[in-house]
């Protein structure tokens, strides 16, 4: 189970969570930081991530075009990093349930 944290969400995540979500990335390791949403969308789909976002924008993505890639829109304001890796550690058994579903394209997480 892989997730690509976007953007706007700390690189740290990936080592934080790698005891429930070993495979994940950011996308600053694969030089798309500054890429447009549609090609992180098609990077996330070409290798199997599920994006993890504070961005609107892939939750319209996900409406348009369905999975793959499958999205958990955190839907947070400002909030630290640590706050973050609770909300995804309380979801954890939620999110692996979102991978598993293959009707399921969206996790909302407050």
């Amino acid at each position: 189970m892989k997730l690509l944290f976007d953007q706007n969400l700390s690189p740290r995540l990936v080592a934080n969570l790698a005891d429930h979500f070993p495979d994940s990335s950011h996308v600053a390791t694969h030089s798309l930081d500054h890429a447009t949403d549609v090609r992180v969308w098609g990077f996330a789909r070409e290798y199997g991530y599920t994006l993890v976002t504070k961005d609107s924008d892939f939750h319209e993505m996900s409406l348009l075009q369905g999975a793959p890639p499958k999205v958990i829109w955190i839907r947070r304001g400002n909030c630290s990093t640590q706050q973050i890796e609770n909300v995804l550690r309380k979801h954890v058994q939620d999110i692996k349930s979102l991978i598993k579903n293959s009707e399921a394209n969206l996790l909302l997480l407050y």
